[in-house]
């Protein structure tokens, strides 16, 4: 800590697939990612006074630690709601002034708002010495999102961005947090992303729905297997059984769900082999699931996954994110992409008379104090 000011940094991420399984304890494989999320931050010498400021936005905030609320949208919601869940834990934080700003696109799936979070809960803990571990700055990022946000995410996001290791991908267990890193060496192949630029709007009240609809799912099938605790204990053959007592709609929310576990686990076994042929299938799975069983996709997610299709260069393509918009994630080999690019953005502002925006992103390091 120099001149008593505090520097953090944590990565937004991406996820090679496991979309809306880790509110279900199921299975991700996300990375973290060289966008990220920067607090500036420094005592101010108050017991309660906090002020923020957002250099991207051009506003700041300030709010009294012993008197704060939830307001209508924006980012001091994710501020609040850190400053809120580190004191809930007991977490000793007084009056600070912090200013943030960052480089991952918002709305595009990368998790602006996981970094956000996790870049000041890391910044705080390092500043106030309140000797959390990784595992309890993950959580009360989650939580500061469930409680003043409102959305009730999974914990993906929080982990990929404090837990992120360069040139690696991460398997999560959702439910045991047991996680493991895998090299992600994807040869003569690349990621690319290709945002769609179309705003989150549905996002936040239809990622709650969804969740609910799992749950009503699980609730359906306790009657009959009362071991079950979510759709993790859930086996395709389980569901299939019991077509007759679960509504269709529900049905295809827990089917998307079940598969999509199936899939991480295959996907990084493919990873292992060096089967990006069966990686780039498995991600196109996962596109068709989220966009028929699942229902989060959008006209134009589902425009740019259609144009890779008959696309040999092209291995897999899917929407990445909680949906309605963001990047699609495409599985393209290196020597091929910049003509590829060219064809996506022609036709997409040709259909959609939109702009698309193309990021290249390498795996990278997770929350980190970057000012000792």
């Amino acid at each position: 800590m120099k001149n008593n000011i505090v520097i953090s940094k944590s990565p937004g991420r991406i996820n090679i697939i496991g979309e809306h399984t880790d509110y279900n304890d199921g299975y991700v494989l996300p990375a973290a990612i060289d966008k990220a999320s920067t607090f500036k931050m420094t005592k101010n010498g108050s017991k309660t006074n906090v002020n923020v400021k957002s250099i991207d936005m051009g506003n700041s905030y300030s709010f009294e630690l012993d008197n704060f609320k939830p307001i209508k949208g924006g980012w001091e919601n994710y501020v609040m709601g850190v400053a809120h869940e580190l004191q809930n834990i007991g977490a000793s934080i007084e009056g600070f002034d912090a200013e943030f700003s960052g480089d991952i696109p918002v709305g595009a799936g990368m998790s602006s708002s996981a970094a956000l979070e996790c870049s000041l809960a890391f910044g705080l803990n390092e500043m106030f010495n309140l000797g959390l571990d990784h595992w309890k700055i993950i959580k009360v990022s989650q939580m500061a999102e469930h409680n003043f946000v409102g959305i009730k995410c999974g914990i993906m996001d929080q982990f990929a961005s404090v837990m992120g290791k360069k040139d690696h991908v991460m398997l999560l267990d959702c439910r045991t947090l047991e996680f493991k890193y895998f090299p992600l060496d994807l040869g003569e192949y690349e990621l690319l992303l290709l945002n769609t630029n179309v705003s989150h709007e549905l996002a936040s009240s239809e990622y709650n729905t969804r969740r609910t609809e799992c749950e009503q799912g699980v609730s359906i099938l306790k009657a009959k297997y009362a071991d079950i605790q979510n759709l993790r204990d859930v086996s395709l053959n389980m569901l299939q059984e019991n077509t007759s007592i679960i509504p269709s709609q529900i049905f295809n929310r827990c089917h998307h769900v079940i598969t999509e576990n199936n899939r991480v686990l295959s996907a990084t076994d493919a990873l292992v082999k060096k089967d990006f042929k069966e990686l780039g299938k498995l991600i196109y799975q996962s596109h068709f699931s989220l966009q028929n069983d699942f229902a989060v996709s959008c006209p134009e997610l589902d425009y740019l996954v259609q144009l890779t299709i008959d696309k040999e260069y092209v291995l897999g393509s899917r929407m990445m994110g909680g949906g309605f918009g963001g990047c699609t994630l495409n599985l393209i080999e290196k020597k091929s992409r910049d003509q590829f690019i060219k064809l996506a953005s022609e036709g997409y502002r040709n259909t959609f008379k939109m702009q698309l925006s193309p990021y290249f992103v390498s795996t990278e390091d997770g929350a980190r104090i970057i000012n000792k």
